[in-house]
């Protein structure tokens, strides 16, 4: 009797065993199953957003960039650096380059309403993104350049700004940083990495950089962020509006 005790204790001993560890295993594939099916989920919404903002991910379509000469003043340099910074343009695949030039602006100097509609504002409107090029008048810049700002205001908004100045021993730099604040209250983005040319008359030769080296490597890192900020700045106008 007592032997058959004790072998249904042994008995009851096998069925108690824990169970086998291949059961981690299978709990080891449900999260990898899960995250898998997380995966897909964010495919999926990634693909639903494309379908209802109608935007390919990445946004790589050339940009609209305007390229302002921001002085109107008698026998100025502008047109010189600007010239240069065309080229600089039109050497990328990711940019499409259009000029409005402050001494070719019909606009007043005045509130009063012009008799039609500028011929820059529409160039303004359709652009993704700015160059500025400025000089610096009495450490800041010009007026003509600040009057083609003024008139305008949506057509800056939630857009980036790269800036390129030209002047003395400062090179613009404090016209540049005026233009900063004012581009802010517009509710555009500038850029931080900007193109400056010291003592702008003695530096080019011929139209061009006496010495091309800096400034092209200082153009393409300034031009490089553009593209980025204009990119994302496009994508985000299209797929929400903004508002201010």
């Amino acid at each position: 009797m007592g032997e058959k005790r004790k072998g249904a204790a042994r008995a009851c001993e096998r069925v108690t065993l824990p169970a086998p560890r291949t059961l981690d295993l299978n709990f080891g594939r449900g999260i990898r199953l899960s995250s898998m099916q997380t995966d897909t989920a964010q495919t999926d919404t990634a693909q639903t957003d494309t379908a209802r903002t109608g935007i390919a991910h990445p946004d790589t379509a050339p940009l609209r960039v305007v390229l302002v000469i921001g002085s109107n003043r008698h026998g100025r340099f502008g047109p010189v650096v600007a010239d240069w910074l065309l080229d600089r343009l039109r050497d990328r695949d990711d940019l499409v380059a259009e000029v409005v030039d402050v001494a070719e602006a019909d606009l007043p100097m005045s509130f009063a309403s012009p008799p039609a509609p500028s011929a820059v504002t529409p160039k303004l409107a359709s652009a993704d993104a700015f160059v500025v090029l400025t000089p610096e008048y009495n450490h800041s810049f010009p007026a003509g350049l600040k009057n083609l700002v003024d008139w305008h205001f949506t057509e800056w908004q939630a857009k980036p700004v790269a800036l390129v100045s030209y002047g003395g021993v400062s090179g613009g730099l404090r016209a540049v940083e005026h233009l900063r604040q004012v581009f802010a209250e517009l509710h555009a983005v500038t850029v931080r990495d900007t193109v400056s040319f010291h003592n702008a008359g003695s530096s080019f030769e011929d139209g061009r950089p006496k010495d091309p080296s800096g400034p092209d490597a200082a153009a393409k890192t300034m031009l490089d962020q553009l593209v980025w900020w204009g990119r994302v700045l496009r994508q985000g106008r299209t797929a929400m509006p903004y508002t201010r």
